[in-house]
């Protein structure tokens, strides 16, 4: 079966490789995508969702952003098991028809060599858990905590959405100090917030500034950055290619380049790069601006509300911040949930934060240590069977809200972090959080059997030689799965 499926997706990559440059591709990467990986994608990936996430309020003059594509699956639908390929579908089968589990001492035979491969190390442990039932059905130390690198993500994605709700968005606005002439730039913790956006954000500023006569007089600029307790940190392992210093404001995630996504040269002052990249938008349009630069300001409580940009809904970011594996959304969404939770907003907050909403669940927390939300810093603690058990409670129909936690996954094969893995088995069957750190590897997510049915497993690698050589050798395991 696994043969069979790894053939469909070899033709359907040949396909998509002549389409390349057409509408086509897109169109038949989304098809494969959806037909091969479970009944709960629901068309997410698409140029729709893109769009969506730069969208803004239409309060502030542009169209109201749509809400998450396709909405929440409808309960039940992530639990149905899948038809064999080249079958009729479960809901033309007999009534009653069942598909068996698949065997946990054949999943032991095969798995345990595989996971003994000295590429990961010494220090292994996984978990592998049927998506419908909740039964467990492979084990291999699976209470054993140890450092989950960017499978973090999967308790922060669940713990931001169980607190603030999947239609929830991130608000950027624009205020008038009317006692000191002033514009005041609010910072709400976007960081997807690109430099197009800040530039139109400044463009309706000006334009209330002017039906209230204030433009000629001259007026001054400040921005707002007291969401975050003291205005945002560094994260511990400093600035890099891979995170900016914390802030609610910033734009492009504090890249120095034109790139919104993945690694790059960032900026140690994301909030005072925005501020002035605003007040230069501000001049632009006909503003007199007071000053050389903005400075650093609280919002008077109560101040008049001018312009105001919302990010796409939460449930778009969690997808955006699995998919990408993208560690400053997934920072401001640890950030927010200890704002939701009444903690303060900063790194401990947000830990106890993202604790607390794991433990509302009656998720297994025993050795847990959550200390970022992006999986970055080498002191967090996770389980196999906490990152299974957050999968199944995401697919659960009584937590519909969860979803986002399953949808963005990526892909093998085709998406994210996975696009360029899976080369010959396992792909768009497979999708899963890859996390990766010198000496630590991980992965976890789910698989489409081939009787259907959708496993969730987890596997944690400590003291791995080679980053390369773990990845594959995690990936040959994932992809066993499908063979069942």
């Amino acid at each position: 079966m696994l043969r069979r499926a790894s053939e469909t997706v070899r033709g359907h990559r040949a396909a998509v490789r002549l389409a390349v440059g057409s509408a086509a591709a897109g169109l038949a990467v989304a098809a494969v995508t959806v037909a091969l990986t479970g009944p709960w994608d629901h068309g997410q990936r698409t140029a729709e969702r893109v769009s969506a996430a730069e969208a803004s309020d239409g309060r502030d003059g542009l169209p109201p952003a749509r809400p998450a594509a396709g909405g929440p699956a409808p309960a039940g639908a992530v639990l149905t098991p899948l038809a064999p390929l080249g079958e009729a579908p479960p809901g033309d089968a007999p009534q009653g028809r069942q598909e068996a589990l698949p065997d946990p001492a054949a999943l032991a035979r095969e798995l345990k060599p595989l996971l003994a491969d000295e590429a990961l190390g010494k220090g292994v442990a996984a978990a592998v858990v049927d998506l419908g039932t909740g039964e467990q059905l492979f084990a291999l130390r699976p209470d054993a905590a140890s450092s989950p690198a960017s499978t973090t993500k999967l308790a922060t994605a669940v713990a931001a959405l169980d607190a603030l709700g999947p239609d929830h968005r991130l608000d950027t606005h624009v205020v008038w100090d009317a006692g000191n002439r002033r514009v005041i730039l609010v910072g709400g913790g976007d960081t997807t917030l690109t430099a197009r956006r800040l530039e139109e954000l400044a463009a309706r500023t000006a334009e209330a500034l002017r039906e209230r006569g204030e433009h000629e007089a001259g007026v001054g600029v400040g921005y707002d950055v007291t969401r975050y307790r003291g205005g945002g940190t560094r994260h511990p392992i400093g600035v890099n290619a891979n995170i900016a210093p914390i802030s609610p404001l910033m734009v492009n995630a504090g890249r120095l380049d034109d790139s919104t996504r993945g690694p790059a040269p960032r900026t140690g002052d994301p909030a005072g790069e925005a501020a002035a990249a605003f007040t230069g938008h501000l001049r632009e349009h006909g503003i007199t601006v007071q000053g050389a630069s903005a400075a650093k300001r609280t919002a008077p409580a109560g101040a008049e509300r001018l312009a105001g940009h919302r990010s796409a809904p939460v449930s778009v970011l969690v997808e955006r911040m699995l998919t990408d594996s993208d560690n400053d959304l997934a920072e401001s969404l640890a950030l927010q949930t200890a704002i939701a939770g009444g903690h303060r907003a900063d790194r401990a907050g947000a830990a106890r934060a993202v604790t607390e909403r794991l433990e509302d669940l009656g998720l297994p927390m025993r050795g847990v240590r959550i200390a970022d939300g992006s999986g970055l810093d080498r002191s967090g603690r996770l389980t196999p069977g906490l990152l299974t058990g957050l999968l199944v409670t995401a697919a659960d129909p009584g937590h519909p809200e969860l979803r986002p936690a399953l949808t963005g996954l990526p892909v093998a094969g085709f998406t994210g972090t996975l696009s360029g893995r899976y080369a010959e088995e396992g792909g768009g069957l497979v999708r899963a959080k890859t996390g990766t750190l010198t000496g630590v590897n991980a992965l976890a997510g789910t698989v489409v059997t081939g009787d259907g049915r959708v496993l969730a497993f987890a596997f944690l690698a400590t003291g791995t030689p080679g980053a390369r050589a773990a990845e594959e050798a995690l990936d040959r395991a994932a992809a066993r799965l499908a063979d069942h």
